[in-house]
């Protein structure tokens, strides 16, 4: 192979266009492939910025010719030669209308062959793809992913610094307060039998370094959750994480729609309106069935449960006297678009959000049909279908449940599976909005108490603080949550400044005073010393970029992200480690821990 000695790569493959024919110019990239039509040889050649195509004919140097019939694709070339006018023009192509003409060819490195093809919307196992994760990401939409996560970190670095924040960085090991999501926990070889903990976010150091006086802080902070994985999820992840302080919730969030507005139009060249529309949490659960409302189509909820409530079905009325609800959503075209097949297979999809099952009506030419309508008197179904605004071609879907958040869960999911099949759904469609007051606590039945819904460090509503331990259910939040086409984009709030008021809601998530003292002790005494109101929210990096390129999942942002199962392929990491480890750790394994 041969050497870049004395040669100076002076261009990028994808920067030449017409203006600049006649210059003489070096490149280096991969092949992309070779073309070889007998006395001519093309070869385009890739790097990140797109592809160059290489010509080599009767006027080459036979030397230079022979070299470039050896060549195969993913070879490594570093070409020297004269840009000229294409003959065969490529209008597909950002440079298909020159060419280089080489007059200096060198053999940087040989490749076999790949096992897949490293082109775009390839038809390619994710597994195979991320076990050649090096490969993968020479793909030009790999490349243009990670330049843009690059663009969006260098805004935020840019935007926050303008607008007076510092950059700083918080601790990796940290102590563990589980409460949430599990922490990934480090073995301490200086402790024995102690840990320190990964960060799930850096909130208590943000809210510390407010304390500390420094108004406002960012930070591009490495986050990790030992839970399981959907699409937007991965057990590592980056947060754009900011903290202000002498805030209320209108400062943070017209200091972020400023950051939103500048991300957009430097990385899409769109300008979006602001102020962004806010809806508090309650009406986006009514109007959406969702916390993270996709606003790019209507389909909206409608309550009918005071139309049924003392109707003679009783899959209507039993819900209703159970303290739940009966609603519906309206499919414009519904009644064409769903044949009786299909809208069976949607009464299996609600079941899998724990509906029990789905009702519907259809306004069809002929005439209405409805799985509902002989149990009800004609009034009631017209009142139903006045209610939910339906006219003829449409189609009803009500879901009944005692529990609302049933009939949110899958209604709201119902709305997003019937636009996605009617096609309402566009990636280069970008709706934003903000969801505000949201709940205080939720109960969980698995730990049999109620929990913070964000984190307990978040500030009630100043007229809901009565509530905090006498109605927990109907406590809202200083907390708002930035969402993007149906995605969170991120979340944070206004955060507890004062000793008591922080105990008094670790007092109403269930901790004694021993135990929010052993947990976070440090932090409740700090804050005896003078803490300002203050604010914050941290977005999800890797979603946000995965929107913006219209990804389908937070893999293809990422350059070496996990799988399902929180492995990686390319490495095989998690994998075991030397029994000196082991016992400089002080850590023993159990049988069953080595044999699976």
């Amino acid at each position: 192979m041969e050497s870049l000695k004395g040669f100076k790569r002076t261009t990028y493959c994808g920067t030449p266009r017409p203006g600049d024919i006649g210059r003489d110019v070096a490149v280096c990239g991969w092949v992309q492939r070779r073309r070889d039509l007998g006395q001519l040889i093309f070869i385009d050649l890739r790097d990140r910025t797109g592809i160059l195509q290489l010509a080599f004919d009767d006027s080459t140097d036979r030397e230079i010719f022979k070299k470039a019939f050896t060549v195969r694709s993913e070879f490594v070339l570093a070409a020297r030669g004269k840009l000229r006018e294409r003959s065969s023009k490529n209008k597909d192509l950002p440079t298909g209308e020159v060419e280089l003409e080489v007059t200096e060819l060198r053999v940087l490195a040989e490749s076999e062959t790949p096992p897949f093809e490293i082109v775009d919307n390839s038809d390619v196992n994710d597994m195979l793809r991320l076990k050649y994760r090096y490969l993968d990401l020479r793909r030009p939409e790999m490349q243009r992913a990670i330049a843009v996560r690059h663009k969006v970190v260098k805004t935020a670095r840019d935007y926050f610094d303008e607008s007076g924040f510092y950059e700083i960085e918080t601790p990796m090991l940290t102590k563990s307060t589980p409460e949430g999501a599990r922490d990934y926990l480090v073995p301490s070889r200086v402790h024995p039998g102690k840990f320190y903990a990964l960060p799930q976010s850096p909130q208590q150091y943000k809210q510390m370094l407010m304390l500390a006086g420094f108004d406002k802080y960012f930070q591009i902070a490495r986050c990790f959750r030992d839970e399981d994985l959907r699409a937007d999820r991965q057990p590592e992840f980056t947060q754009i994480d900011l903290e202000m302080s002498f805030v209320e919730t209108d400062d943070v969030i017209a200091v972020n729609e400023g950051f939103l507005k500048t991300v957009f139009k430097n990385v899409l060249n769109i300008d979006i309106d602001t102020p962004i529309l806010r809806v508090p949490y309650a009406e986006a659960m009514e109007r959406y069935g969702s916390d993270k409302p996709d606003l790019r189509f209507g389909l909206e909820l409608k309550n009918v449960s005071d139309l049924v409530q003392n109707c003679g079905f009783k899959v209507f009325s039993d819900p209703v006297a159970a303290g739940g609800s009966v609603r519906l959503i309206s499919v414009p075209g519904g009644a064409e678009a769903f044949p009786r097949k299909q809208i069976d297979a949607l009464v299996e999809f609600v079941k899998t959000y724990g509906a029990k099952g789905l009702a519907w009506m259809r306004l069809g030419a002929d005439g209405v049909s409805s799985s509902f309508a002989k149990f009800m008197t004609e009034e009631e179904n017209e009142k139903i279908i006045a209610r939910a605004g339906a006219k003829t071609g449409d189609l009803i879907l009500i879901v009944a449940d005692g529990r609302d958040k049933t009939v949110f869960t899958a209604l709201g999911a119902l709305r997003i599976e019937c636009a996605r099949r009617l096609g309402l759904i566009r990636k280069d469609d970008y709706k934003l909005l903000w969801v505000t007051e949201f709940p205080m606590f939720e109960y969980s039945e698995e730990e049999g108490r109620y929990v913070a819904v964000h984190h307990p460090f978040t500030a009630p509503m100043d007229e809901d603080i009565d509530k905090l331990e006498t109605d927990k259910q109907n406590c809202r939040a200083k907390a708002y949550d930035i969402v993007l086409n149906g995605i969170e984009l991120g979340g944070g709030s206004i955060r507890i400044s004062t000793p008591e008021m922080q105990e008094t809601v670790f007092r109403a998530l269930g901790f004694t005073s021993e135990e929010a003292q052993e947990r976070f002790g440090y932090f409740i005494n700090a804050f005896k010393y003078g803490a300002p109101p203050h604010g914050g929210l941290a977005y999800g990096l890797d979603r946000l970029v995965m929107l913006l390129v219209g990804a389908d999942s937070i893999r293809d942002v990422i350059a070496f992200p996990k799988v399902q199962n929180a492995s990686e392929p390319m490495t095989s990491s998690p994998d075991a480690v030397d029994k000196k480890q082991l016992d400089e750790l002080k850590i023993g394994l159990t049988r069953d821990t080595l044999t699976t």
